[in-house]
């Protein structure tokens, strides 16, 4: 009996040997398939063939179509200085310097501030020094220069006259009546003390106005993903970050893993899901904020690209986010429906990725 105890004993010693050593050999395993899949001798997927150096950005065809403003016109109107001019003159090119106003009527309440003499741009940056934001609008503010054009107001430029703008919207909420009104009694209290005389719109259609844009923003606030899932054993952490910017990831202040698009904005993100504390992962996900990404940067195409290369290189498989398979047919079905999602942005007023989404979707 007792040598029967001592058999089982040492049975059971083999058993946790084997398991531990099992488990540390799928640990290395993965390891070294992360390493691999990752190594410099793997072609980028982003990376054009034979120009290892230069980056090839996959495009979709962008929309082309008259921009509409959402909403009714505002009472008063905010002239843009043009993006920038190139007159030919012979053999000789001059370019006009670019100048663009803070403002615009498709998403801020403009309120116009008259004013009795010219003032200093240091007194108009004094006197909104604490007025960045209403509630949760942020507010920008505009000076009228002796040329003609609208810039945002600083420190060394006189103004003939002011624009107050409030953006009517954010994804907390729209503009409200008490903030509507808390704008207007702020700009009443400096009015003597610069001179100056608001004439400000009616509250009732601001407030409309922004109701309708804030409906517009939840409806085009979209983030898509695609999932990269892992086959085998998890992938570890150590070895799967530092792989992925080796792979043109960058890595953000807020600790986000984004893949820019080489003029400061980014194609799409990458979230490992995992904790701190974790030291492994199964899954990777992509996203791609679809309304900050113009249709012209190829944001979906640069991502499902990404997403396959992983795929093939980790052993894993592309899937959404119920765990199903995307093959290259979905994959397509999907492409349009951003194609669709693009076009409507459009007809909205709000092309995906300009200036006015940036600001809207930030």
């Amino acid at each position: 009996m007792i040598q029967l105890q001592e058999s089982l004993i040492g049975l059971g010693v083999v058993v946790v040997v084997g398991v531990i050593a099992y488990n540390k050999w799928q640990e290395w395993r993965a390891k070294k398939s992360v390493e691999q899949a990752f190594s410099t001798a793997q072609d980028d997927v982003l990376m054009a063939e034979g120009q290892p150096s230069s980056r090839q950005e996959p495009v979709l065809s962008p929309f082309e179509g008259p921009d509409v403003v959402v909403g009714h016109a505002p009472a008063v109107e905010v002239e843009h200085a043009p993006e920038a001019s190139v007159e030919s003159h012979g053999s000789h090119l001059q370019a006009t310097a670019v100048r663009r106003s803070p403002l615009d009527p498709a998403i801020d309440c403009i309120v116009t501030i008259l004013l009795d003499a010219p003032l200093r741009g240091e007194r108009v940056v004094q006197a909104f020094q604490h007025l960045h934001l209403v509630g949760s609008k942020p507010v920008k503010v505009a000076g009228l220069t002796d040329d003609g054009h609208w810039e945002p107001a600083a420190v060394g430029g006189v103004y003939q006259q002011l624009q107050v703008g409030v953006q009517l919207a954010t994804r907390i909420g729209p503009l409200t009546e008490l903030e509507f009104s808390e704008l207007a009694s702020r700009l009443d209290q400096m009015a003597d003390d610069l001179g100056a005389s608001p004439d400000l719109p009616d509250m009732s259609e601001v407030v409309a106005k922004a109701r309708s844009l804030h409906q517009l923003l939840q409806e085009f606030d979209a983030q898509l993903s695609i999932n990269v899932r892992s086959n085998a054993a998890p992938w570890p952490m150590a070895t799967l970050k530092p792989a992925l910017q080796r792979q043109g990831m960058e890595l953000r202040p807020d600790g986000k893993l984004v893949m820019p698009d080489g003029e400061g904005g980014l194609l799409f993100s990458v979230n490992v899901n995992a904790n701190p504390s974790d030291d492994s992962s199964t899954k990777i996900t992509l996203l791609l904020p679809v309304a900050l990404v113009a249709p012209d940067r190829g944001g979906f195409k640069a991502m499902t690209a990404f997403a396959k290369s992983l795929a093939n290189r980790l052993s894993g498989a592309v899937v959404d986010d119920e765990g199903q398979p995307l093959p290259d047919a979905a994959l397509s079905a999907i492409a349009e429906q951003v194609a669709d999602f693009y076009r409507a942005m459009a007809q909205a007023g709000i092309p995906a990725g300009s200036p006015l989404a940036q600001r809207l979707f930030a």
